[in-house]
Formats: C-alpha cells, sequence, structure tokens
C-alpha cells in the first residue's frame, strides 16, 4: 500500500483541494448571513452576497457625484502605484546592500549590526514621524513600507549570499576575477531568485502597512476606503474590498513566482512543484 507522504494529486486534484477551503468559507458565510438576515432583514454585520454586488457595481462601475471618478479602481490603481513604488526601491536596496554585507567584511561588519537595529523598530511606531518629516502625501506611505520591509529583504539577502560555498568565490579569484566581477558573474546570478522568493514573503508586510498609512491620512486608496466607510458600519463594501486585496495580493505573487520560474529554471526544480 502506497503510503500518504508518497501520494501526490493531479493536477485538477490540486485545482480542487486548492478551491475547497474558499468554498467551505463562502457556505459557511451564506449559512450565516442567512441566519442573520432572517431574524433582521436591516442587518448590516453579515450582508448578502447580492449586497456586495450591488456595491461594488455602484463603486466600480458609476462615477462618484463628487468628483465623477469611479473610486473602486480610482482606489485600486492608487494603492498599487504605492505598494509598486515601495517594494521596488525595497527590493533594489535589499539586493544592493545585502550583496554588498554578505560578500565585503568590512560592510558586514559596519552595517549589519545597523540593519539589525533598524530591523527591530516596529514600523508603525515611526508612522507620526514620517507624517511630520514627509507630509502626509504619497512619499510617507512608500517611505513607510521601505521602512518596514527593506531590513527584512537585506538581511535575508546578506544571508544568502554568505550560503554561497566558498569553493566558488576561491575558483572565480583564481581564474582572475576581481571583487565587481565575484559580485556580477557568481553572486548576483545566484541571488537574483531568491531576491524574489524574499519579495513575495514580504508583501504580506508591504499590504500591512500600506492599509495602515492610507487609513491614517490618505484622500484614496483600498486603505482608505474601508476606513471610511467603517463608521457606517458598510460591510457590503469592507468585505468585497478586503477580498479585492487578497486577490491582489495572490496575483503579484502568482506573477512572482511565474517571472522566477521562467528567468531561473535552474532554481526551481530543486525547490519542488508548489513553492
Amino acid at each position: 500500500m502506497k503510503k500518504l507522504i508518497n501520494q501526490h494529486p493531479g493536477k485538477a486534484g490540486r485545482w480542487f483541494l486548492g478551491l475547497l477551503p474558499f468554498l467551505l468559507i463562502a457556505l459557511i458565510y451564506a449559512g450565516a448571513s442567512n441566519a442573520r438576515l432572517a431574524e433582521n432583514p436591516n442587518d448590516k454585520l453579515l450582508p448578502a452576497f447580492a449586497s456586495f454586488v450591488e456595491a461594488i457595481d455602484r463603486l466600480a462601475f458609476e462615477p462618484s457625484k463628487r468628483s465623477g471618478d469611479y473610486l473602486f479602481w480610482q482606489d485600486t490603481l492608487s494603492s498599487l502605484k504605492r505598494l509598486g513604488m515601495g517594494v521596488g526601491i525595497s527590493a533594489a536596496i535589499g539586493l544592493t546592500f545585502g550583496i554588498v554585507n554578505g560578500i565585503i567584511p568590512y560592510a558586514r561588519a559596519n552595517l549589519s549590526p545597523l540593519v539589525t537595529a533598524i530591523s527591530l523598530i516596529p514600523p508603525m511606531a515611526i508612522l507620526p514621524v514620517l507624517f511630520i518629516v514627509f507630509g502626509l502625501g504619497e512619499l510617507s506611505k512608500v517611505v513607510l513600507i521601505i521602512i518596514g520591509i527593506t531590513p527584512f529583504l537585506i538581511r535575508d539577502m546578506q544571508q544568502r549570499v554568505l550560503e554561497i560555498p566558498g569553493e566558488q568565490l576561491i575558483k572565480a579569484q583564481t581564474l582572475g576575477a576581481n571583487t565587481w566581477q565575484i559580485i556580477l558573474r557568481v553572486v548576483l546570478p545566484q541571488v537574483l531568485p531568491r531576491l524574489l522568493d524574499a519579495v513575495r514573503l514580504s508583501l504580506g508586510a508591504a499590504w500591512l502597512f500600506l492599509i495602515a498609512a492610507e487609513a491614517i491620512a490618505a484622500t484614496d486608496g483600498l486603505g482608505y476606503r474601508i476606513f471610511l466607510v467603517r463608521r457606517y458600519l458598510s460591510m457590503d463594501v469592507i468585505l468585497p474590498y478586503v477580498a479585492w486585496i487578497t486577490l491582489l495580493a495572490f496575483v503579484i505573487d502568482y506573477v512572482l513566482r511565474f517571472v522566477s520560474r521562467r528567468a531561473f529554471p535552474w532554481f526551481h526544480p530543486a525547490k519542488g512543484a508548489d513553492s
């Protein structure tokens, strides 16, 4: 008899098993919503799915009477712009300083303690400082994301560089490579796929910092809209926005994984099919 740990679902089976928890959550929610609405048709805590459709239809396909904008899409574009800038800058800084710290001992001795100290500062604790220094505009929101995830990326990249076998560095030096050539031809190709993995892992934190900043000081964005309508107990808007944020995060994660597999196919066979 084949052991359970050696049994792997097929493609259709993986899709079914992956979707099953979401279907169960939807069924549980529908049952709870129907029960509450049967007792109180005006209940706002668990609105029916039809209410979600009406709310998103109003926000996504009807222009705002005040501004004329389609609020759902405006919020989405604003949040994705801030997220993209924050994560992109963080990835560039993390890659640069992670490689430098990992490959150059003097840089590691000088900068590694500082990066460790910064990584221990709760980013939300300095949010008021960011608003004071950078104002309430876009810059403070992007900087919060950068401060929140860059130390993690630097430390992760540094560790990945340190894991490169020393024999490779010795062989490169034996062949006459200088430090810059070793970084470009030995280190960089090996840490780029690991950078994509690290960015994928940091996306949840990046979204957290973005939503928090938008909730406190913004005039648009997904986080701004959620916290704007909470005062009216508009769960028909809040829950679809939360689901939309989750879907966007999933799509971004999938795109990064797809890019990594296409650009660095050599990196993934050893990591397994589901990584």
